[in-house]
């Protein structure tokens, strides 16, 4: 039996998705973020980095999302209904699985980090301060960043429905959790065509019941 080890609201929801779109069985162990935002840790006992998601399956213990979805891919996906065929559909599958957490989660983390300088658990004497530090750095660079990735990433999908082509795939998966980041932390308006994508894979069937199984998805903003 596949087990994720899921924390609420994180991106072991694209886990679980993926599971949902290969019907297969799995069972879920769940845990919930402590006040700080952080992994319990519980996880540690599951993987060192005490960080979520973790699969475990055929005695193999696997972290990070998108190690975990590749791997589900190959082991379980004989049709190849989740990874394309043409060469050019290839190039942009592999891209977008890379650049889910290697370009665009990291900006929006530290969206995330420095929109709460000026909150608990920042000693309260710290926080006008912290919270003019957070917002100095997000208008010098942050917001424009995102702003760049986003007009990216939706002139992108102007020209293409999914993220490696005409059919869905692992790609669109693993660009999910950083979108659905982008539209609650960027204040970016004026992306139909990103906007449009989230609603689609919002109305997968698999989607719905990944969101069924794992629990409210509600990312929090920067």
């Amino acid at each position: 039996m596949i087990i994720v080890h899921h924390l609420n609201n994180s991106r072991s929801q694209r886990v679980l998705w993926m599971l949902e779109e290969l019907e297969l069985p799995y069972q879920i162990v769940r845990y919930q973020r402590e006040p700080t935002m952080l992994a319990p840790e519980a996880l540690k006992k599951v993987h060192p980095l005490g960080k979520s998601p973790v699969l475990e399956d055929n005695g193999n213990i696997i972290a990070e999302s998108g190690a975990i979805l590749e791997y589900l891919q190959e082991t379980y996906d004989n049709e190849s209904r989740l990874k394309p065929i043409a060469a050019q559909d290839k190039l942009q599958y592999r891209f977008w699985l890379h650049y889910a957490e290697g370009s665009l989660m990291p900006l929006l983390m530290m969206k995330l980090v420095f929109g709460r300088l000026g909150k608990a658990p920042v000693p309260w004497l710290l926080r006008p301060v912290g919270k003019a530090l957070g917002q100095g750095i997000q208008k010098a660079y942050l917001n424009k960043q995102l702003a760049t990735h986003a007009r990216f990433i939706d002139d992108y999908l102007g020209k293409t429905p999914w993220f490696a082509g005409q059919a869905f795939s692992v790609a669109d998966i693993q660009m999910s959790f950083p979108l659905i980041a982008l539209l609650a932390r960027g204040n970016i308006n004026d992306l139909p065509n990103l906007q449009a994508w989230v609603k689609n894979a919002q109305m997968r069937p698999a989607w719905q019941r990944a969101v069924q199984q794992g629990g409210p998805f509600d990312i929090p903003g920067g």
